[in-house]
């Protein structure tokens, strides 16, 4: 990774308010280590409350990244799927004022404020504070495109509407966004992504007030549609993405989780080259009991060996024979993902889980199920082709353990015409996200050009 001028090198304090959810907080994190390794002069405060505080503990940052807290004032992380429209009405309603009362004591004051967009308050707190506004946008910029140009659908007559008899209808109409159908939108249609439409487009429009927009994309993956934002925007659109622990990668794996990394490892080491589906479906929202019922079974029955992230109470999983996959509570998942005994990724398709597959290069089948999820399976599917998703047969919401298994035999064959193509696609998309953070890519660039603005012109 190239220094930074020595120009830059000297005291720049960043003040950075992630969203409080897991995905949001790890993208935001990264990019924070990033930046201290460019600029060991940075000195940035990142803002949680003491429950999040609690769940980084064992994180490890480098020397000059901070943790401020404030109390609890919102709902716990631990029921945050419980009601999930209530938790984000919560974050955008009590968060502003006590982290207003951290901004206005830190010393020295921060140059910048690196806020996540789903802070909807948090341009409108900068411009009162007089410091400027870096909104941290966590999903691709396609779904950025989505939200922001959320009125053409309704000019269209796209929305509201049920999918249940319109989904196959094309949108060909978001600026620089390939064609879709209304299925493949995000989840803002009906149930809670309805319930927080109003939020989820105000936090996409507040970008509007801020005085750069940084995404976690990389150019190259999405290069129409950041073209069309950098035209739009009169302030700096840097991606710097993938903004996952690659970086970290080089180090020596920790022992963390119970019985610690090294079994996971070493049981990947004994293991055939892509051989092993590794299957972690998200920190966030789940499939109904009935469905987890049938993909489990389904995952036994197709004689594929696995590791599976698993939560702790989760009892279909117990007693697993190593000889047919193992199960964790936790792991280093790009770590993981990049050891070559794995073969396959299933995935909800979150946007860090994406970037991180296609960073190690790993074909993935999505199962997604919320919000971004659903458009970003859209794209590893059609257009990057470098995926397969479940799709239930015949329209029924249950998909059985037959077609699991058979559906999970067909992805893991890499010696089928499908299986062969996805892993030559795949290897491609891996190379475009590994030049753009390498030295002097396009991300890697962006993050010199950040840096070099807030230290000399701010």
């Amino acid at each position: 990774m190239a220094p930074t001028t020595s120009s830059t090198r000297r005291l720049t304090h960043l003040a950075a308010v992630p969203y409080p959810g897991r995905g949001h907080i790890n993208a935001l994190m990264n990019l924070c280590k990033l930046l201290s390794l460019k600029n060991p002069g940075v000195l940035i405060s990142f803002i949680v409350t003491d429950e999040w505080r609690t769940f980084l503990a064992a994180v490890p940052k480098p020397q000059n990244i901070q943790f401020l807290t404030f109390p609890n004032v919102i709902p716990s992380e631990l029921g945050r799927a419980d009601d999930f429209p209530g938790f984000f009405r919560s974050v955008n309603t009590v968060m502003e004022a006590p982290v207003q009362n951290l901004l206005t004591h830190l010393h020295p004051p921060p140059v910048v404020i690196l806020a996540d967009s789903f802070l909807t308050w948090a341009t409108r707190l900068g411009n009162r504070l007089n410091i400027p506004v870096a909104s941290f946008w966590p999903m691709s910029v396609t779904v950025l495109s989505i939200y922001y140009h959320f009125d053409l659908l309704k000019d269209n007559g796209h929305f509201p509407a049920d999918l249940s008899e319109r989904g196959g209808e094309i949108v060909d109409y978001i600026p620089g966004v390939s064609e879709t159908r209304l299925a493949d939108l995000p989840t803002f249609f009906s149930g809670d992504g309805r319930k927080v439409i109003d939020l989820t487009l105000e936090a996409a429009r507040s970008i509007d007030k801020a005085q750069f927009l940084i995404s976690t994309s990389v150019y190259e993956l999405e290069s129409s549609v950041i073209d069309v934002l950098k035209q739009k925007f009169p302030f700096p659109v840097y991606t710097v993405g993938p903004c996952t622990p690659y970086f970290e990668l080089g180090t020596s794996a920790p022992n963390r989780g119970r019985g610690g990394t090294n079994n996971y490892l070493r049981w990947l080491d004994s293991q055939s080259e892509g051989s092993v589906l590794y299957v972690s479906q998200g920190s966030f929202l789940s499939v109904s009991s009935a469905q987890m019922d049938e993909i489990v079974a389904g995952v036994k029955a197709s004689g594929v060996r696995f590791l599976w992230v698993a939560r702790r109470d989760d009892v279909r999983l117990k007693g697993v024979d190593e000889e047919a996959g193992m199960v964790v509570e936790w792991c280093e998942q790009l770590r993981v993902l990049c050891h070559s005994a794995v073969g396959g990724f299933w995935t909800h398709g979150g946007w860090n889980s994406t970037l991180e597959g296609v960073f190690a290069g790993v074909p993935m089948l999505t199962w997604p199920i919320f919000c971004d999820q659903v458009p970003n399976s859209k794209k590893i599917v059609e257009d990057w082709k470098i995926g397969v998703r479940f799709e239930a047969v015949g329209g029924r919401n249950l998909v059985t353990k037959v077609e699991i298994a058979e559906f999970v035999k067909r992805f893991m064959n890499s010696e089928s015409v499908e299986g062969r193509a996805m892993r030559k696609n795949v290897m491609k998309f891996r190379q475009i996200c590994r030049r753009a953070a390498a030295e002097d890519g396009s991300s890697d660039a962006n993050i010199d050009a950040f840096l070099n603005q807030i230290s000399t012109s701010l």
